[in-house]
């Protein structure tokens, strides 16, 4: 076989991989993903962070891929981070997951300089390919309530956020899955905004036997994580439900801050977010659905308190999440609440 039909061949591979994603992630050579990157070209950027930086992959039939390079090292964690994302993404298949759909491991021999001459060493390319999100990151998109998102879509993809994660920590086939580094910047968004979580660096599988475990580094997004993981280094799937519960309230108010743990100060939280609500909602024109948006605000927002209580033990599951966000009370029951809410926020 002559190089132009070699070349062809591994092109209608890539292909074959990318239009088929039943098939299980197949590895992909580092020549032709530097020729779908335009050479990992900063033109070809989509964002970096401290593990790496993602390309826009761009192939000949006209499908695009993300491709995330990690940044080179000869040993440690960046070596750890690549083999732990692969183990896991090759496994997943969620529609708010996001799908792995090739990698690359490839170590070549580069000339560097080294005491004045120049030698050969071995440089270690670690790749992924992934599903290219077109809508970038929830963090883009982020806002009060007054602008930005509707309800609608926020509710969306709130729910979209908790049936992925449902998954990680309690459907998955073998073990749960704590991702430890949830945040918007990690949850993607494709074309009918669908959110899909990614980014599983950080992520670590614990057996049925260890359901907590220790650990002496602080890997994660300050504001995201919980505070017995900052004070002690406890990691439970508890630590994921503080960062959803901080992501719901973002979601919903366009910033990260909730009141202290009291009755009153939590009250006057909801209130407060559900009349910020009802003043937008009340405003587009042929508006008919305020009984069903108030329940859903209010249960959301609720949620999110919830996720966020200092002891950890009080944090809801998923499954009782997933319960509250199923949960349809009685239409007699939503008109006899909204009736209290609207007149005391009126009052």
């Amino acid at each position: 076989m002559n190089k132009m039909d070699s070349e062809s061949s591994r092109h209608n591979k890539l292909e074959s991989i990318l239009q088929d994603r039943s098939l299980e992630p197949h590895s992909i050579a580092l020549e032709d993903l530097r020729k779908i990157t335009n050479n990992f070209s900063e033109e070809q950027l989509l964002g970096e962070g401290g593990f790496g930086k993602v390309y826009k992959g761009e192939v000949q039939n006209g499908d695009t891929i993300a491709v995330k390079m990690l940044t080179s090292t000869m040993l440690g964690i960046k070596a750890k981070q690549f083999e732990n994302e692969m183990h896991h993404l090759m496994r997943l298949k969620h529609p708010n997951v996001v799908q792995l759909v090739g990698y690359c491991s490839e170590t070549e021999k580069v000339l560097v300089e080294y005491n004045g001459k120049y030698v050969y060493a071995e440089k270690s390319e670690k790749l992924l390919c992934l599903e290219y999100l077109p809508k970038g990151s929830l963090r883009g998109h982020l806002s009060d309530e007054s602008s930005g998102l509707d309800w609608d879509t926020r509710y969306k993809v709130i729910e979209g956020i908790c049936y992925g994660l449902h998954y990680l920590h309690e459907e998955w086939k073998v073990t749960p899955i704590i991702h430890m580094d949830l945040k918007p910047a990690n949850i993607l968004l494709d074309d009918n905004m669908v959110p899909k979580i990614a980014d599983f660096g950080l992520s670590r599988i614990f057996g049925e036997e260890k359901t907590r475990t220790c650990t002496t580094s602080r890997d994660g997004t300050l504001g995201y994580m919980a505070p017995e993981y900052i004070n002690k280094g406890i990691i439970t799937k508890k630590l994921d439900i503080f960062s959803l519960g901080v992501i719901i309230i973002e979601i919903m108010t366009g910033h990260k801050d909730y009141p202290d743990e009291d009755n009153t100060s939590y009250q006057k939280f909801i209130e407060l977010v559900l009349k910020n609500w009802i003043n937008r909602l009340e405003k587009e024109p042929g508006y008919t659905s305020r009984e069903i948006d108030c329940q859903q605000i209010r249960r959301c927002i609720q949620i999110g308190l919830d996720c966020v209580k200092f002891d950890r033990t009080k944090r809801p599951t998923t499954v009782q999440i997933i319960e509250m966000l199923r949960f349809r009370p009685t239409t007699c029951k939503i008109i006899e609440m909204l009736d209290r809410e609207v007149r005391s926020l009126v009052n």
